[in-house]
């Protein structure tokens, strides 16, 4: 009797346990199709991150408010309070974000408070950005009158550890078409002192001739085989006639 009843409670036991579970074989899929998240209208989209601090996207969010309502004693605190008491990397990430989504005249107001700051010097790096951006949003006025500010405000740039910087800047301005700005930065680095190295000697007289200043080019490159043949160019500035209009 204890045998019989020790086998039902044993087929009970079994009975009652469930199915082992079988592994299915997983579906063979390609690449998931990547999801992407636009914005509703034209605007772009502020990135966050390490790229864009809350700060600095609340403060570019009230300046584009602001322009947007037409509210220029709005726009001038946001400008002069906002933006001021953004750290350096955040007010360098909020005027590339403008630069980014075409806003050229927010941009030169955030450029225009980053230049007040006291840990600012002179970078041309920024320069050609902001060049870059007036370009591609057509306003040669605008570069015009940024270039001047730079050759008649600013100090410190005109040096052989910018060689780097120089001829980024100066790429801008050939790719903004801005021939006769070549040619005053081209004076003032002669004049300054400062020697370009042969690919920026180069890219000049290319440059210079593809926008049809052939005598300008002509200058440069007698300068270049002076500094190629003696090492060092001499320090009077161009003729005339490149400055001419």
């Amino acid at each position: 009797m204890a045998s019989l009843s020790l086998s039902t409670t044993r087929l009970i036991f079994l009975r009652r346990s469930p199915p082992p579970q079988q592994q299915l074989p997983c579906p063979s899929h390609g690449p998931a199709a990547p999801v992407t998240c636009g914005p509703r209208d034209n605007r772009g989209k502020l990135l966050r991150g390490r790229t864009l601090s809350t700060e600095a996207i609340l403060a570019v969010q009230a300046l584009k408010r602001a322009a947007a309502a037409g509210d220029e004693p709005k726009v001038h605190r946001i400008v002069s309070v906002d933006l001021g008491r953004l750290i350096k990397a955040d007010l360098l990430a909020a005027l590339a974000e403008l630069q980014r989504q075409n806003e050229w005249g927010l941009a030169l107001k955030a450029f225009a408070a980053a230049r007040r700051e006291p840990w600012y010097r002179t970078d041309l790096a920024l320069y050609a950005e902001m060049v870059s951006t007036l370009a591609r949003c057509g306003a040669p006025d605008e570069i015009d009158a940024l270039v001047a500010g730079l050759l008649k405000a600013e100090e410190g740039w005109i040096s052989s550890e910018n060689t780097k910087e120089i001829s980024r800047f100066v790429r801008a301005l050939m790719a903004a078409e801005k021939a006769k700005l070549v040619r005053d930065v081209y004076g003032n680095l002669k004049s300054g002192g400062f020697e370009p190295d042969e690919f920026l000697f180069k890219f000049l007289i290319r440059g210079l001739r593809r926008l049809g200043e052939d005598a300008a080019a002509e200058e440069v490159e007698r300068d270049f085989e002076v500094w190629y043949e003696c090492g060092s160019l001499p320090m009077e500035p161009l003729p005339e006639i490149i400055y001419m209009n």
